[in-house]
């Protein structure tokens, strides 16, 4: 049974909020982030990406950009733009986008339904951004982003949510520059509270949408401190670590497409022929870039045209969760065989392209450092829990979810 729980979150006080809350540091460069912070002092991302405090060039992994973080996490609170709650709360989290809209609860789930699989992942993790993250939650002695986590549909946690939103004020309700409304209500009530953890006491499961870096890293630190300190009772703020958790109906995961820097020495007619071995192969004649309209199509952009692949039968097993996904028939049929790319996460020939930006940014990509792209259908929410419940990981850059949770409005001490 998962364990899910309120916290005293340190969060900006309302008139900074949308100051303070920031993207989440793993979405841009430290250039952008330079860029993005000009004239905002107060941007989270200076606690995040803390690198851009100090001179161009700093190694992002040096004590110095660590040191920094600590620094202007504690300012934030030492000026009064940050400050504690005085009591444990709930926080309902909503956020509206192009029309959609999404809420979620921000409270602290365990350390430990991480290591015995309540909570279930789907990606692998890289040892060095677990690294950086850990160095960055320890010196700030903080989880300063917190996890998507994504739970089946669960109508009486949504009644008494929706209760609280349609009979409170919200505290923060502001829209960022990217269009996105941001609202929060503090639940403030013991007893909702009571009733909120309960609930989630009897949920089987809690999915990592989004975070899985983060997760690991926040768990590794807490680790960590049961290291340090062996006469813990499991009830210190380090056993937990922040989170938002979403009904898995609210959710959207966008298509993320993959871009490809040659032909691997094919001509296009070769690789025509190569592709027609495992997909049935259409010019695309209608108006704009060709989007799939169904699971195992795909788009393909070659020399200013457009394409629809489709998956023969044969190519995929229908009863495999990882293998029938479109990105692994993709991977497995197409990018691997032919293009000679068997390790996406590493090779240099192949970026990814979240669906956020559109399709005109595969055409911009091609016209610019790429040669050939291929847009994909989104994976679902159903596949997802599917490969987690099966303990199995997805292929890289399977999901892209939007709208990103903003990171800066709630922060979890853990001492």
């Amino acid at each position: 049974m998962a364990v899910f729980k309120p916290f005293k979150a340190l969060r900006p006080v309302p008139e900074y909020a949308d100051k303070v809350g920031a993207l989440p540091y793993d979405v841009m460069n430290s250039a952008e982030a330079r860029e993005m912070t000009k004239g905002n002092p107060l941007s989270f991302l200076h606690v995040d990406k803390a690198e851009i405090d100090l001179p161009e060039g700093t190694d992002l992994y040096s004590e110095q950009v660590y040191l920094k973080a600590r620094e202007n996490l504690d300012a934030l609170e030492s000026k009064g733009v940050c400050r504690s709650d005085e009591k444990n709360c709930f926080y309902i989290y909503r956020q509206i986008m192009n029309g959609r809209s999404q809420t979620g609860l921000v409270g602290c789930a365990s350390i430990d339904d991480y290591m015995n699989n309540i909570i279930k992942k789907h990606e692998f993790t890289r040892a060095d951004k677990e690294a950086d993250r850990i160095r960055h939650v320890d010196y700030c002695d903080a989880n300063t982003g917190p996890i998507f986590l994504t739970y089946r549909k669960n109508d009486a946690l949504s009644d008494i949510i929706n209760a609280w939103k349609d009979s409170h004020s919200p505290v923060y309700d502001f829209v960022t520059d990217d269009g996105i409304a941001n609202t929060v209500w503090v639940v403030d009530c013991d007893e909702t509270n009571e009733k909120l953890s309960a609930l989630f006491g009897g949920t089987d499961y809690l999915y990592i949408a989004d975070g899985h870096h983060r997760c690991a890293s926040a768990v590794r630190v807490g680790q960590k401190r049961r290291e340090q300190y062996p006469d813990f009772n499991g009830n210190e703020e380090f056993n937990f670590f922040l989170a938002v958790a979403f009904p898995e109906n609210e959710l959207e995961i966008m298509d993320y497409n993959r871009v490809i820097k040659d032909l691997n020495g094919l001509t296009p007619e070769e690789l025509f022929e190569k592709l027609g071995e495992k997909f049935t192969l259409e010019s695309y004649n209608g108006v704009g870039q060709y989007k799939p309209e169904a699971k195992h199509s795909f788009g393909m952009f070659l020399d200013e045209k457009w394409y629809k692949l489709t998956a023969k039968d044969g190519t995929f097993d229908e009863n495999d969760p990882v293998d029938r996904l479109d990105v692994s028939i993709m991977q497995n049929n197409c990018i691997t065989p032919i293009f000679g790319i068997s390790d996406p996460r590493t090779d240099k020939r192949i970026d990814f392209v979240g669906g956020i930006r559109g399709l005109s940014e595969l055409e911009r990509r091609c016209e610019n450092d790429m040669r050939i792209a291929f847009s994909m259908y989104p994976t679902s929410l159903e596949d997802l829990m599917a490969i987690a419940d099966a303990g199995e990981v997805m292929p890289p850059k399977s999901t892209w979810f939007e709208p990103k949770l903003l990171s800066g409005l709630f922060i979890h001490k853990l001492s």
